[in-house]
């Protein structure tokens, strides 16, 4: 279903889509401008030093080649012809512990650095001790374009991922984390409780669970 604007130029509501590899660039663009001014990407890739950009680039880059090699879930949202909003769900049978996985973390070392590599090693870790007991899904990658923040996207893209998750009766929730305080407030408002947190610096990384038995979110309206 289709809106007009002043009857001549469509407006196409926005749509969830599943996304495979051809999305590749288009998820990459938007997880960098997500990600680079977050906290924790600033701490564990040093954005005082020379060279941030590039490690948190190569960062996301290997992280979607290895959930694209491993067949996970990724879904989005699609507005203005535009793909807008990425998540890249973990799947509970997949709990990939980073350090187990020899070719990734040559192609890091060579990309992002030594150090950077193994910071982010220590927090993956740090993160899957926090796991409750069971299979769980991961959110480890979410993000929504710049220009198209504060218009819903994020929360439709969330919900959606509950939906997915809980088509899978074996995981028992879903686990992500963010290292910005100021989204704790959207996060509990759909069900998510804290499992504690990583300090990393001057930072503060928090990990949050929601139960699969948590009530279904609000549906968004996608006008």
């Amino acid at each position: 279903m289709t809106a007009t604007d002043n009857d001549k130029n469509p407006v196409r509501e926005p749509s969830l889509v599943r996304l495979d590899d051809s999305a590749y660039n288009e998820a990459k663009s938007i997880l960098f401008q997500a990600y680079r001014h977050e906290p924790t990407f600033q701490y564990l890739f040093d954005h005082r030093k020379p060279g941030y950009e590039k490690r948190v680039r190569a960062t996301i880059r290997e992280l979607l080649n290895l959930h694209f090699e491993t067949n996970q879930e990724a879904i989005g949202v699609m507005a203005d012809n535009t793909l807008v909003a990425v998540a890249f769900i973990g799947e509970p049978e997949l709990r990939i512990n980073l350090a187990e996985q020899l070719s990734w973390r040559l192609r890091m070392v060579l990309t992002a650095g030594f150090a950077s590599t193994r910071r982010y090693l220590d927090y993956h870790e740090k993160i899957r001790s926090m796991l409750p007991e069971g299979d769980t899904f991961q959110l480890p990658l979410m993000g929504v374009h710049p220009k198209y923040q504060n218009r819903g996207f994020g929360r439709m893209l969330l919900a959606a991922v509950e939906r997915l998750c809980a088509q899978n009766p074996r995981g028992n929730g879903l686990v992500l984390d963010t290292g910005n305080s100021r989204y704790l407030p959207f996060y509990e408002s759909e069900g998510f409780r804290s499992l504690g947190t990583i300090r990393l610096g001057d930072y503060e990384d928090f990990v949050l669970f929601r139960d699969a038995d948590a009530p279904p979110m609000a549906s968004v309206p996608s006008g």
